[in-house]
């Protein structure tokens, strides 16, 4: 095969690569604190996403300074849902809140449904179509920035868990719960940041997705697959292993479209998840205990 044709499978895999991160990495810090998983992840990513499109079409907001609006809002709407709803009705039993996000999500989706009917809706912008030459290759401007934007959120949210004074307790809970409640740490008002920081990484990720992607109701179910894959292949709870999984996905699929068609490209990730669960399900990066 030409290797033109295979660079530009590399980089566009990079590059997609990067927003997988980013929408993992939301998934991963919920799982490392609750220690569960956020079935409605991707419900939540759609309505963000349908929040970037109306931004774009009734105010005029370009869709990357959206971000100041989508992250906040996301974050506010996570802390919320988890101290007011989530957290109240799971009664401190982490299969009840596999259950509540699990119904979240199906409500989430109908209601989209009765809403926005099921039709996919794109954003056109002045640089949508604007290329820029890697050699012999031609690169999309919009899938560039929105792959270092994705790797600057990453990293700006690594430095906030390591460096501030919440970030240190969101790690002491997620390392030992009743220890940090035992030094006084607030462990639902943790709880509660923890799941709006996921939901925030959703909102940077809708803003950053919509200039290159379609949104529809069921878009979640797009991203949801892939997101569990980077977390299960990087390791549970890891952001090390979320950048490099998300990265190995979005390779992945790149050379599935290439090598069996866009149709069935994603079978590719289907089969690491099924091999990561197989012979490592701590993952690359996961604890082995």
């Amino acid at each position: 095969m030409d290797l033109t044709i295979i660079g530009a499978a590399v980089i566009n895999g990079i590059l997609m690569g990067g927003i997988y991160t980013l929408v993992a990495s939301g998934l991963t810090l919920i799982y490392g604190v609750l220690h569960i998983i956020n079935f409605a992840h991707g419900s939540l990513l759609m309505v963000s996403m349908f929040g970037v499109y109306y931004l774009v079409t009734k105010l005029g907001v370009d869709p990357y300074l959206s971000l100041i609006v989508t992250m906040p809002t996301m974050f506010v709407m996570g802390y919320v849902l988890y101290k007011y709803f989530i957290g109240k009705l799971s009664y401190g039993k982490d299969e009840n809140i596999l259950l509540i996000t699990l119904g979240l999500s199906i409500v989430i989706e109908n209601l989209a449904l009765m809403f926005f009917t099921g039709d996919s809706r794109t954003i056109s912008m002045s640089y949508s179509d604007k290329m820029f030459e890697v050699g012999p290759l031609l690169v999309g401007l919009p899938k560039v920035i929105s792959f270092f934007a994705a790797m600057v959120m990453c990293a700006l949210l690594g430095i906030f868990i390591t460096k501030t004074d919440t970030g240190r307790a969101i790690r002491a809970v997620a390392k030992e719960r009743m220890g940090a409640r035992l030094v006084g740490i607030d462990v639902d008002k943790v709880f509660a940041i923890s799941f709006g920081l996921g939901m925030a990484t959703l909102g940077a990720a809708a803003s950053l997705l919509m200039p290159i992607f379609y949104v529809s109701p069921t878009t979640g179910h797009v991203f949801v697959m892939v997101a569990f894959t980077v977390v299960v292949l990087g390791g549970m709870g890891s952001f090390l292993g979320a950048v490099v999984g998300g990265l190995i996905v979005g390779l992945t699929e790149s050379f599935g479209g290439l090598y069996l068609g866009e149709s069935l490209g994603q079978i590719g990730i289907s089969l690491i998840f099924i091999l990561i669960l197989l012979f490592r399900p701590s993952g690359l990066f996961g604890d082995k205990r």
